[in-house]
């Protein structure tokens, strides 16, 4: 069967790490007999997380590091009163607060949000600090210190308003005295408690969605909200709904990526090499040119605009090039 280059984009299931989706589509095309590829996701999403996880596969793996810098789009539930040390359900109490905010409260502080900050990260994350990861210190009872780091969050709602996503300000409350419990960490507007909050009514969570460059950590984000309320928080739910130009509507159950391996029909799902450069120009090229470019070549005279490109021949990928001053030089070629 002949080999397969493009996308894959999983709906990441709960508890599944990153490294499991990629080894669930290695699977997937073991079963359907494809040959061996070369196979890699396009950003981390913690296991304690669900939703847009983009695998590429064979050739898309060179476009992989794009998925790292892309802005992602995130639903996130924040339970008032309580912080965890890993900021999630899965750490440890470590500070309490009888404080809830109300709705109004809690927009009124989101705008400090929004646009360039300052983000200290958890000490529960991926990060190294002196060759080693944050969380391996943090769990071995080290102190970790991370320092600030500058990021964007391009915006930030309390009542998402994209087609199909939670209904206005959905609101889950939690238990009186804001233990842990087992609440679960994916809710869905249906699944809300009861109705919106009246007027100056007290919030036990709170679900926003936050569109956010790369490097932000929602767990930060969700413990200084809190913080900025007079009070603490940890996050309950964390849902990517976009990655890039990816989205949930392409993507894919891990049963679904399993049915279509066996049935030899993972075309039927596979999105293009080119997908995952929507944002970047096609520049069409001649076989002579192509041909050049392949042979790592400088293209002199070309008449397109200065940055990226998206180079082709006969619907062809070639490379992705960078073009300045007329000339046209190769960024990442594809062995098509």
């Amino acid at each position: 069967m002949s080999s397969v280059h493009g996308w894959i984009i999983l709906d990441k299931p709960l508890g599944l790490g990153s490294t499991q989706g990629v080894s669930a589509v290695k699977r997937a095309l073991r079963a359907g007999g494809y040959g061996k590829l070369k196979v890699g996701h396009g950003g981390t999403l913690d296991p304690l997380a669900t939703g847009v996880l983009p695998i590429a596969i064979g050739e898309a793996t060179k476009l992989a590091g794009r998925m790292l810098d892309s802005d992602k789009v995130y639903d996130f539930t924040i339970r008032f009163g309580v912080q965890t040390d890993t900021l999630d359900l899965e750490g440890a109490e470590i500070a309490r607060s009888d404080v809830r905010p109300t709705l109004a409260e809690l927009e009124a502080v989101l705008p400090h949000f929004t646009g360039p900050i300052e983000q200290v990260p958890p000490a529960y994350s991926a990060l190294k600090v002196d060759g080693q990861r944050a969380y391996d210190l943090a769990r071995a009872g080290e102190e970790v210190v991370l320092a600030s780091r500058a990021v964007t969050i391009h915006a930030l709602n309390s009542s998402p308003a994209r087609e199909g996503g939670p209904s206005e300000g959905w609101w889950k409350g939690g238990s009186a005295d804001g233990t842990l419990g087992e609440a679960p960490l994916h809710h869905s507007p249906e699944e809300a408690n009861g109705p919106p909050p009246r007027a100056g009514e007290e919030l036990e969570e709170a679900t926003l969605t936050a569109h956010v460059s790369k490097g932000t950590y929602i767990r930060s984000l969700a413990r200084d909200i809190a913080l900025a309320l007079g009070t603490v928080g940890h996050v309950t739910m964390l849902r990517r709904i976009k990655a890039g130009p990816f989205t949930l509507a392409d993507s894919i159950s891990l049963d679904k990526l399993d049915e279509l391996g066996h049935g030899r029909a993972l075309e039927d799902k596979l999105l293009p090499l080119r997908a995952g450069l929507d944002d970047i120009p096609a520049l069409s090229l001649t076989p002579d040119q192509a041909g050049l470019l392949r042979q790592g070549r400088v293209l002199i005279g070309t008449a397109a605009d200065d940055g990226l490109h998206f180079a082709i021949s006969d619907d062809v990928p070639v490379a992705l090039v960078e073009v300045l001053d007329r000339e046209v030089r190769v960024v990442r070629g594809f062995n098509l």
